[in-house]
C-alpha cells in the first residue's frame, strides 16, 4: 500500500497544474477530497472551514461545470464568492488580466480561480498577486482540477483507496493537441502509476507526448480491448486553424465511441468525458448515458476535489528551506 510520509504537509500556495506536483501531493489532495465527500449528503450542506475567506471566480472563457462547481464548493465551506465574467466588464475597455485581478484582490480576496484562453495565464497571475491562484483551465496548458476529479473517479470505481493506479491502463481519445484536460490527466495518471494510451488522428496527436511516457496510437479499435477506462474528448474547433481531418463523419467513424465499438472492451471498462459532449461525434448517446459512463459521477466528484483544493491552498504552510 502506498502511503504519504507521516511528516508531509501541504506546501503549495497555488494550484497551477499537475506537472509540478509530486505523487504525494496528488494523493494528499485526493485524500482531502475524500474527507469532504460526505458534506453534500448532509441535511445542512455546509462546513465552516473557510468562513471569513473570499474566493473570486475570474472567468475569461465560457464555462458551466467548472465555474458552478467552484462556486458551490466555496459556498459549502462557508466562503464568500465573487463571480467575474469578462463580458460586460472593464476588460472590454482594455483592462489587462493583472489589473483586473489586482483590483479585485484589493477588495480582500483570499483566492482567485482563473480560467483564461492564454496558456500560462495562471502562472503569470500568481506572480503578480498576493492571494492564492487556482488554475481552472489556461489555454492548451492544463486543467488541474479536471485531471484530479477524473483520477478520483477512477480510483473510487476501481477501489484504489490508496490512490495507487499501478496496473490500470487509461486511453484518452480525441483532440489531444488542444486539450488541457488531456495534459493534466497525463501528468496525474503517470505519476500515480497508470499506463496512458493517447489515441487520435495524426493531426491532433503530437509526437512529443511519447517523451512523457505515453503510448500513442491512431487506431482506436486496436486499443479498446486493452484498457480499463476510455476518456473521450471533444474536438476543440475554436482552437484549430485549418482542417484537421476531412469531415466530422470521418472523425466519428474512426474515433467516435459507439456501443458497437465498446462491445470489444473489457466488461469492467469505464467511459469518461469531461464535458461538454458533442453527441454523435466523439461519443454516442447510448454510450454516454449507458451503465459504463461515469460522466455524472465526474461532475459530483469534482465538487469534493475543488473543496479540497480551495481548503489546501488557502491554508498552505510552505516548507521552510533547510538550515545550512
Amino acid at each position: 500500500m502506498t502511503q504519504i510520509p507521516a511528516d508531509y504537509r501541504w506546501p503549495h500556495k497555488h494550484l497551477l497544474g499537475l506537472e509540478g506536483l509530486s505523487a504525494d501531493d496528488l494523493r494528499f489532495i485526493l485524500q482531502t477530497a475524500r474527507g469532504f465527500e460526505d458534506v453534500s449528503t448532509r441535511s445542512v450542506k455546509k462546513v465552516p472551514v473557510l468562513r471569513g475567506k473570499v474566493m473570486a471566480n475570474l472567468f475569461f472563457e465560457d464555462s458551466t461545470r467548472t465555474r458552478m462547481s467552484f462556486e458551490l464548493a466555496a459556498n459549502r465551506m462557508s466562503a464568500d464568492v465573487l463571480n467575474f465574467s469578462s463580458k460586460g466588464s472593464s476588460v472590454s475597455k482594455g483592462e489587462t488580466l493583472t489589473d483586473t485581478a489586482r483590483t479585485i484582490e484589493a477588495m480582500g480576496i483570499d483566492v482567485c480561480v482563473l480560467r483564461h484562453h492564454l496558456s500560462g495565464a495562471a502562472e503569470q497571475l500568481s506572480r503578480r498577486v498576493k492571494c492564492s491562484v487556482v488554475n481552472a483551465g489556461d489555454g492548451q496548458h492544463e486543467h488541474p482540477t479536471q485531471g484530479l476529479l477524473d483520477i478520483f473517479t477512477l480510483c473510487k470505481r476501481f477501489n484504489r483507496d490508496d490512490f495507487d493506479m499501478t496496473g490500470l491502463t487509461v486511453a484518452i481519445v480525441g483532440d489531444i493537441a488542444h486539450s488541457r484536460v488531456a495534459r493534466s490527466n497525463v501528468h496525474g495518471l503517470l505519476k500515480l502509476g497508470a499506463q496512458v494510451i493517447l489515441v487520435g488522428p495524426p493531426t491532433l496527436l503530437p509526437r512529443s507526448f511519447a517523451d512523457l511516457g505515453c503510448e500513442l496510437s491512431h487506431h482506436l479499435d486496436s486499443v479498446i480491448p486493452r484498457v480499463d477506462a476510455i476518456n473521450t474528448l471533444r474536438v476543440q474547433f475554436e482552437r484549430i486553424s485549418g482542417q484537421a481531418f476531412p469531415s466530422l463523419r470521418e472523425y466519428a467513424t474512426f474515433y467516435g465511441l459507439t456501443a458497437r465499438r465498446l462491445a470489444n472492451a473489457k466488461p469492467t471498462a469505464l467511459v469518461m468525458h469531461p464535458g461538454p459532449m458533442n453527441r454523435g461525434v466523439e461519443i454516442d448517446s447510448a454510450v454516454a448515458d449507458g451503465p459504463r459512463s461515469t460522466y455524472l459521477e465526474q461532475v459530483a466528484n469534482g465538487l469534493a476535489v475543488r473543496m479540497a483544493v480551495l481548503f489546501l491552498v488557502t491554508n498552505a504552510k510552505p516548507v521552510e528551506p533547510a538550515t545550512p
